[in-house]
């Protein structure tokens, strides 16, 4: 009897089927995602989380991709449209699958497993071999398909993305205990006690086996990236229709029954699911050194072309930070800041460690105009702040957010984490003060 032949991994990706989780209300990220699903939270001045894996994704040649979501989806599903298109002969696609009623269910989805097994019907005929699952509020880079040549390598029914953290770190996470052979034996969502994250420490040699010095980064954290076999996945769904979330209910219930292999990943990671975890992330972005960059050589990150003109700065004192294109600033001092595009900003205005994210269009464009422009207003200051896209602040205004303010929610503007974030769309009047007394 002949050995069996090895398939090469580019043939398996032509049958990987993506699934982004769009997530639920985003309430950790309110009021970013009071208007818009949580992947479609700006990014980076230009572009939206979105664009995260579904660039991994092109790279790493995987080309069927559906978004799922079921709040606020207009802002999403235009953007996706406006940006992601394949060929008609190369057989991709980036789709959008919202929650919808249905004859044998009118509920909305229960969990990101739940939200999955909703839309079988919709990714069955595609006769997939692999589900790649993934979230759609993470920022790191990643070639799927070595993640699934340690999938395919280990003939695992499920492979879940893990990265080295800290024992403090692990609080957060649902933490992994792995075999030598990098096989997964338990899995704690979150472990607070003692006792259970000493039981969870990887040990030493799991590293030294992949040559990576984990510095004091003992334990092994899901990513929130899985590969399933395709009749794996399906099974579970259609059988165990109480396992509504990956996290807590498919893969610690899976263990024992199913071969379930973890990959490690050593590269770039963040989490962006908070508001300060968003603002935090951002604005390491803007420094002479930051630990991701969207235009890394070969594998850019992807996101709508707007053919916007280059800015225009005039008398502007700029230190550390990113200015997105289309902007126009006058007489303005930015001092570690992210400016997203068509930002205005008037003369006299001072931005510190804030994040404006601009606007969707030039107020010119429209026949009416609001009483306070679009944009940051004369001899204004912004201090520890998020500007939601078309704003308008007026002159003299004074926003300054502060570790010692309390989270609240007001008119026009919101608090969290000592962050002030100016909601999209909000007007603040002339001379208003936020954060300062």
């Amino acid at each position: 009897m002949g050995r069996r032949k090895k398939v090469s991994i580019s043939e398996i990706t032509d049958r990987v089927v993506a699934l982004i989780l769009g997530g639920g209300r985003g309430t950790r990220l309110y009021p970013l995602t009071a208007e818009r699903a949580k992947p479609a939270v700006p990014l980076g001045g230009r572009y939206r989380l979105v664009d995260i894996p579904l660039s991994n994704c092109i790279h790493s040649n995987v080309r069927k991709i559906f978004v799922l979501t079921q709040f606020n989806s207009a802002s999403l599903h235009r953007h996706i449209n406006n940006t992601y298109k394949f060929d008609s002969f190369s057989g991709g696609f980036v789709e959008l699958l919202a929650a919808e009623q249905r004859a044998e269910s009118g509920d909305w989805f229960q969990g990101t497993a739940d939200a999955v097994r909703k839309h079988l019907r919709e990714i069955d005929h595609l006769q997939a071999s692999h589900f790649l699952i993934l979230s759609g509020d993470q920022l790191y880079r990643m070639d799927y398909r070595d993640m699934l040549e340690t999938h395919v390598d280990n003939d695992a029914d499920i492979t879940v993305g893990v990265l080295p953290v800290t024992r403090e770190a692990a609080r957060g996470f649902g933490v992994l205990k792995v075999e030598s052979d990098g096989r997964i034996i338990e899995f704690v969502e979150k472990p607070q006690a003692d006792e259970q994250l000493d039981a969870l420490i990887t040990p030493s040699e799991v590293f030294a086996e992949r040559g990576i010095n984990a510095e004091g980064r003992d334990y092994l954290a899901s990513m929130g990236v899985y590969i399933f076999k395709a009749d794996v996945l399906e099974n579970i769904l259609r059988t165990e229709p109480s396992w509504i979330d990956f996290g807590r209910d498919v893969i610690p219930k899976s263990l024992g029954i199913r071969h379930v292999h973890s990959h490690l990943f050593t590269g770039f990671w963040e989490d962006i699911g908070t508001v300060r975890s968003y603002y935090e992330t951002c604005l390491e972005m803007v420094g002479p050194n930051p630990p991701f960059r969207f235009h890394e050589n070969g594998l850019p990150i992807y996101s709508r072309a707007r053919y916007l003109p280059g800015s225009q700065l005039k008398d502007v004192t700029v230190n550390e930070a990113v200015i997105c294109e289309g902007c126009v600033i006058e007489r303005s001092t930015i001092t570690r800041s992210l400016i997203g595009v068509r930002a205005i900003v008037k003369p006299g205005a001072r931005i510190e460690n804030s994040i404006i994210m601009g606007a969707d269009y030039y107020e010119e464009e429209r026949a009416e105009k609001g009483p306070v422009p679009i944009g940051i207003g004369d001899n204004s200051r912004i201090v520890r702040a998020i500007i939601d896209k078309n704003a308008r602040i007026g002159k003299g205004v004074v926003i300054e957010g502060g570790d010692h303010l309390p989270d609240m929610d007001g008119l026009g503007h919101a608090i969290r984490d000592g962050i002030v974030i100016v909601l999209k769309g909000a007007v603040i009047p002339d001379g208003m003060r936020i954060g300062v007394t």
